[in-house]
């Protein structure tokens, strides 16, 4: 890792608590085996510091839930992969939410994903997904260079129960999720395009406070209403 910050200019190792350590490694064979709370870096881009554990030699990280993917052909599982744990500093965790932090995050993300052939995919907790590593690099670079937010990672959806398409994972960046209802939902396939551009107005807006009014791409009007709790954003045809 200390190569890989080496190559790139806006990265730096701020701390390595293993190459402080060194007296408490313990060897086997022919090999230093360290104390496996001690495998970890501290980062920092750009002035902000971020924590990755579940290095090598020491053991992976707890593997993520994992309950959809993108450009991916199965859920990668704790059988088969490894998982490494990229976090902000415990001092900036109290603005773990905060959408410059964020960004920040994703970019140093998008820095390991272009300088790590090994890594299959890149896992997003707040939404439960798995994006392929190629499309989270292509996403993820768009939207930083000022793109659309990539809705499908970094949020998905799911169909509940009474037919509506609801987002999981767009609360962690506006704390609301995306309720389309039917039979605006009828169409899987038309209602999730609807969702994605949803998705990327809200994440630009911050949130609805209020009752708003746009036009689909159909030409309809839409009604966007936050529900009494405001922890849904409710969507149909006026």
């Amino acid at each position: 890792m200390t190569a890989f910050a080496g190559r790139l200019p806006a990265v730096s190792v701020s701390h390595d608590p293993v190459a402080g350590h060194a007296a408490e490694a313990a060897l086997v064979g022919d090999e230093a085996v360290w104390p496996g709370q001690l495998q970890w870096l501290e980062l920092l881009r750009d002035g902000l510091t971020f924590d990755l554990s579940g290095l090598a030699p020491g053991p992976g990280s707890t593997f993520p839930a994992i309950a959809h993917r993108f450009d991916l052909p199965a859920l990668p599982s704790s059988d088969d992969y490894e998982a490494m744990v990229l976090r902000p500093g415990p001092h900036l965790a109290e603005g773990a939410g905060s959408l410059p932090l964020m960004r920040e995050l994703l970019a140093l993300g998008c820095d390991i994903v272009r300088q790590f052939d090994d890594v299959l995919a890149v896992c997003w907790a707040p939404a439960a997904t798995a994006i392929g590593r190629r499309y989270f690099e292509s996403v993820t670079s768009a939207w930083l260079d000022g793109g659309p937010f990539p809705a499908l990672g970094l949020t998905a959806f799911t169909e509940t129960a009474d037919a509506a398409l609801e987002s999981v994972g767009l609360a962690f960046w506006i704390g609301q999720e995306l309720r389309i209802e039917p039979p605006l939902s009828a169409d899987r396939v038309a209602a999730t395009r609807l969702g994605i551009r949803l998705v990327n107005h809200l994440v630009l807006a911050g949130g609805l406070a209020e009752d708003d009014r746009i036009i689909a791409p159909d030409g309809s009007r839409l009604v966007l209403r936050p529900s009494r709790s405001r922890a849904l954003i409710n969507v149909w045809r006026e």
